[in-house]
């Protein structure tokens, strides 16, 4: 992170975020669910796993009633 980080970005040592990234407020349940697609799908195109419940860092797993390595916790919607 510290590799990343823009020479002109003077008020932090590290860059988390990806230039050019921006919160957008979730509105919608369907908003909701394309954004975890979205993230579900990363490892896929990133050619890491052939199905997203295959990595083992994502709750796509969960998801799909897999047990995972990572505790999650369920909103109500």
């Amino acid at each position: 992170m510290k590799y990343y980080k823009k020479r002109h970005k003077t008020q932090s040592e590290y860059q988390v975020w990806q230039e050019g990234s921006h919160p957008e407020m979730i509105i919608s349940t369907d908003m909701l669910n394309q954004k975890i697609n979205y993230i579900h799908f990363n490892p896929v195109k990133a050619d890491f796993v052939n199905i997203p419940e295959d990595w083992k860092y994502s709750s796509a797993g969960y998801y799909a009633g897999r047990v995972s390595i990572i505790e999650f916790n369920e909103i109500e919607m």
